[in-house]
């Protein structure tokens, strides 16, 4: 197990200087395949988040000044480097995540250079408009940046957010302050390392701490002129409330609890294949998108559930860095945990039968990470603790419905509505229940991840705002002045 001693990769980004923590306390990194210590960063505080800040403050008022397509070329230019990069930082990402390296990490990491190249493409698109409001008039309107865009993001996809916080805040003219989430913070600093070579000191900023420490300080900070936050509804309400003390603008991409509809023509092998990946199985379903709710039409239930568990079995559990595992492990202890906490619930109802899965091993190489096995119950009711909360983590729950009315009052029977998943062979019968779902992203007859260029979001606690395009960018991240002009009036001599 390495010392407390932080190497100069893993210290924080601040003003375009690798530094450790004010207080100099350090916190450990966990390696969830194996348990082991494997990497300390800095912990930061109030201080911290207060010299970012102001650093941030002061990079704004000539970062704005750049002219757009020199911003667009410099986040070009840190695609490049990210993508020159790809496999060291799946590799890191792999390692601290517990995400397959194969289907996970290095998928990641090529999206986080794609990240930068889609905004890199837009910073020509920060337009306005002209109102028609008389020939002695000239009325228009202008993009302007917020300022400091305070940045709190999860461990799930810590790189990919990153990306999604950073790339489209400095395109529209802003500066970060980035918290990175304490369980993954080694990849995001890495990004941060590739963005500064190409970037003005200051413009970006990474924070590595807890958030009761930096996470609450950069919420309050009253430098920060805009808080973007992915993670928990919970936290996502708290910062919402920090944020209304001073009316600053929020954009929260928070939980979810996704229904998949499965009607009784789709009771084929390309359903089944996209229920598990919209499952996202192999992301051990940390993902607020995971389709946990899974509505099969009574006909075809059992049928369609037996052809579920023999393909989601096929799928290996194992070493996130070996390139045959499919699956990898769960973030952390207290993740894995609350996840075997409701798989035991399931195992103790009565009305719930195990259609596989169950507890994680207790012997062999497995039990030595935090390995979930995919669980799968069936004959649940919507009702149940297990079918109405965010798990995070691989647990699906199977429920029999024989009215489509009924499929869609279970679907949107929850707080929930970021994401939806509809199959069938009727595309008028599947569009017209996509249409009628509460959520915020619905895909029919396909489970596949977010594109760029697509708004991307979620309504009810799901989320405020949206993300992955340019309305996202120009929503979240720019405020409209408008300006009038009075042609006709003479200037005085």
């Amino acid at each position: 197990m390495p010392d407390s001693v932080v190497t100069d990769s893993h210290r924080m980004l601040l003003a375009g200087e690798r530094v450790d923590s004010a207080s100099g306390e350090t916190f450990a990194v966990e390696n969830p395949a194996n348990r082991g210590i494997f990497a300390h960063v800095p912990r930061a505080g109030a201080e911290d988040v207060d010299r970012a800040v102001k650093a941030a403050v002061r990079a704004f008022e000539s970062w704005r000044e750049a002219p757009p397509r020199e911003r667009g070329r410099m986040l070009l230019r840190i695609a490049e480097s990210v993508e020159a990069k790809t496999e060291e930082l799946a590799r890191l990402i792999a390692t601290e995540t517990g995400n397959a390296l194969r289907t996970q990490a290095r998928a990641e990491a090529g999206l986080a250079a794609d990240i930068f190249r889609y905004f890199g493409g837009l910073a020509s698109e920060l337009k306005g408009q002209t109102v028609p409001l008389g020939e002695q008039v000239l009325s228009y309107s202008r993009r302007e940046p917020v300022g400091v865009v305070g940045a709190i993001i999860p461990w799930n996809a810590p790189v990919m957010l990153a990306a999604l916080k950073i790339a489209p805040a400095l395109c529209a003219g802003n500066t970060v302050v980035l918290k990175a989430a304490e369980d993954a913070p080694l990849g995001v600093l890495m990004l941060a390392g590739l963005c500064q070579e190409h970037l003005p000191p200051s413009v970006v900023n990474v924070l590595t701490g807890y958030g009761e420490d930096c996470g609450a300080a950069l919420a309050a900070h009253p430098g920060v002129r805009k808080l973007s936050f992915t993670g928990s509804t919970e936290v996502g309400k708290l910062i919402m409330e920090q944020a209304s003390r001073r009316v600053v603008p929020v954009s929260l991409e928070l939980g979810g609890k996704s229904p998949s509809i499965v009607f009784p023509d789709a009771n084929e092998d390309w359903a089944v294949e996209g229920v598990i990946n919209s499952m996202r199985f192999t992301r051990q379903s940390q993902s607020c998108t995971a389709g946990s709710r899974l509505f099969l039409h009574a006909g075809i239930f059992d049928e369609f559930l037996d052809r579920l568990v023999d393909r989601t079995a096929k799928l290996r559990l194992g070493d996130p860095l070996d390139e045959a595992t499919d699956i990898g492990t769960i973030i952390n202890e207290k993740q894995f945990r609350k996840v075997c906490n409701y798989v035991e619930e399931g195992l103790e109802r009565s009305d719930a039968r195990l259609a596989m899965g169950g507890l994680p091993p207790d012997s062999g190489p497995l039990s030595e990470g935090y390995f979930a096995r995919p669980t799968i119950f069936a004959d649940a009711s919507n009702d149940w603790r297990l079918a109405r909360e965010e798990i995070f983590g691989p647990v699906l729950v199977a429920i029999r419905w024989e009215n489509v009315e009924d499929a869609i009052r279970m679907a949107n029977s929850s707080h929930y509505g970021l994401a939806a998943f509809v199959w069938s062979r009727d595309i008028g019968q599947a569009l017209c229940a996509a249409h009628r779902v509460e959520a915020g992203w619905v895909q029919v007859n396909q489970g596949a991840g977010q594109v760029l260029g697509q708004s991307y979001g979620g309504v009810k606690e799901s989320g405020i705002g949206r993300e992955f395009s340019l309305e996202g960018m120009l929503d979240s991240f720019t405020q409209t002045k408008s300006v009038t002009v009075n042609l006709g009036l003479a200037p005085p001599a």
